[in-house]
């Protein structure tokens, strides 16, 4: 970037109006000097970390053809193999778009990323490549991956593998798709509001959404630092439960996580029998005003079978859960605003990993392309930079708060239960929107499926969505919610129900095979 230059008065005098500090001209004068005194740090701190600077490693990758990416899930492919021996090895990997892959792009689905190729990878994407996997390539994410829809991201959408003409659930929209069709066993998703757990259950799939601080965040692209997750998308539990135990794990560079986190085999969790564990079906997750009925009824159905396996189930009511989204939508807009949008992407303040390139690179994209950014983003910042400035940040606090007493209510509930049930989602996929969608209903389709996935990325509870069954032909959700650092029975319960099931249906849509480097 080379040396800042020093401000003049002018520019004192326009930040001396943002802080109101009543500086008079004659002020503004001697603060000139001042102020470009303190720049010399700046200065020397680019040229250390200069030196320390890493070179991304050579790795090819393509833009696959449009032929070989009908449902729009690639962004872009490569073959990035992983080591010869390990739990994962011989498996195929899509990895989320907003997750770093040194050396291949990554566009966060947002033209403002775009261009952009990481020098790290990901705390996650080294230990998926430690593990034996194979990584195949980016799938496509929603824009800034604000969105449970996946009709957001930068170009086009990503289609639904059951019915193309319906969306395929976002963010983690090409993460779904892509493990759905078969191109790849498993993926990385990204859960803030449902993310990892809404794509699942449109499109058939088990997305589990670790605990807060299981998996860490490091050299992923942040929305909210107190709500963000990674976790993985596969066709079956045993999957989910395996690739949990290579990504789980403190990085100490994630300030998400606690210090320490026992290691734990998911995996081998498994073979503990579930019989005897109790599971409480939330009434306050059934009939919403956007819930269809008969999601409801296979949700409830799925929820009889883990009776007929020997669970004890029962009903439970958590009144909390009706204002849970109250608290979401605060700090899922406000402290957005604040930390990815007005503080591009990190923010500050806390000790823990941050990419200067990325940073740099989404302040300059930001700037040039924010009319470009997606409907659903512009409302975070419009929304959140409002309350912000109107309350200083009073309302963020509040919501903040209250997530004590959020999580308190489902902790009665689990204290109870071993775990909760609900729908993943109110409904199964609806239509692509078409391009000249009103707002209302733009932002109807990309957000209203979240009243029951967002609460446990506030409250940081693990959720994981399996199948429940087809409704009409198209996919229904059921939700398993557990204690915090208890991933294990929710898994346990998970593989339980898909036992029971007798598995997991593919979509009739013959799998493709992505293009490779």
């Amino acid at each position: 970037m080379g040396a800042l230059p020093p401000p003049d008065a002018a520019r004192l005098a326009a930040l001396d109006e943002h802080y109101g500090f009543g500086l008079s001209p004659a002020e503004l004068d001697e603060y000139v000097p001042a102020v470009a005194g303190t720049l010399g740090a700046s200065d020397a701190v680019e040229r250390l970390y200069a030196k320390t600077r890493p070179e991304p490693p050579e790795r090819s990758w393509a833009t696959p053809a449009p032929e070989r990416n009908r449902l729009g899930a690639w962004y872009v492919t490569t073959s990035i193999e992983g080591a010869e021996q390990g739990p994962l090895a011989g498996r195929t990997v899509a990895v989320k778009d907003n997750v770093a892959v040194a050396g291949v792009p990554m566009m966060n689905g947002s033209r403002t990323v775009e261009g952009f190729v990481p020098l790290r990878d990901a705390t996650v994407v080294r230990r998926l490549l430690e593990a034996g996997a194979t990584i195949k390539g980016k799938s496509v994410c929603e824009d800034l991956c604000f969105s449970g829809g996946s009709f957001t991201s930068w170009p086009g959408p990503v289609r639904n593998p059951w019915d193309e003409s319906r969306n395929a659930g976002g963010s983690s929209s090409g993460s779904a798709a892509l493990v759905a069709t078969g191109e790849v066993d498993l993926a990385l998703g990204g859960d803030q509001g449902g993310s990892i757990r809404i794509p699942s259950a449109f499109c058939g799939l088990v997305g589990h959404k670790p605990t807060y601080g299981l998996v860490p965040y490091t050299g992923a692209f942040p929305i909210e630092r107190t709500i963000d997750h990674l976790g993985p998308i596969t066709r079956s539990v045993t999957d989910a439960a395996a690739a949990l135990t290579v990504l789980a794990g403190v990085d100490g560079m994630d300030s998400r996580q606690p210090s320490t986190i026992e290691p734990a085999d998911y995996l081998a969790a498994l073979a503990e029998p579930a019989t005897g564990l109790r599971v409480g079906i939330v009434t306050e997750g059934f009939g919403t005003p956007v819930s269809e009925a008969r999601v409801d009824e296979a949700v409830r159905a799925a929820a009889g079978s883990l009776r007929d396996a020997g669970l004890v189930v029962g009903e439970v009511s958590i009144p909390w859960h009706l204002d849970a989204m109250h608290v979401w939508n605060v700090i899922a807009t406000e402290g957005a605003a604040y930390q990815m949008i007005d503080g591009n992407a990190f923010g500050m303040n806390v000790d823990e990993f941050y990419d200067p390139e990325l940073i740099e690179h989404f302040a300059r994209g930001r700037r040039e392309h924010g009319a470009d950014l997606s409907k659903t983003v512009k409302l975070v910042g419009l929304s959140g930079r409002y309350t912000y400035e109107v309350a200083g940040g009073r309302y963020y606090a509040m919501a903040r708060q209250l997530a004590f007493e959020l999580r308190a209510a489902y902790d009665a509930a689990l204290a109870e239960y071993d775990v909760l049930v609900m729908p993943t989602l109110p409904y199964t996929a609806r239509e692509i929107p078409p391009a000249d969608v009103s707002l209302p209903d733009y932002l109807d389709t990309a957000l209203s499926m979240i009243g029951n996935t967002a609460p446990f990325d506030v409250t940081g509870h693990p959720a994981c969505s399996v199948p429940a069954g087809l409704v009409a032909g198209l996919p229904a959700g059921l939700m398993i919610i557990g204690k915090r650092f208890d991933d294990a029975t929710v898994l346990r319960v998970a593989h339980t129900y898909e036992q029971a099931a007798g598995g997991f249906p593919m979509p009739p849509v013959a799998a493709t095979t992505g293009s490779s480097a």
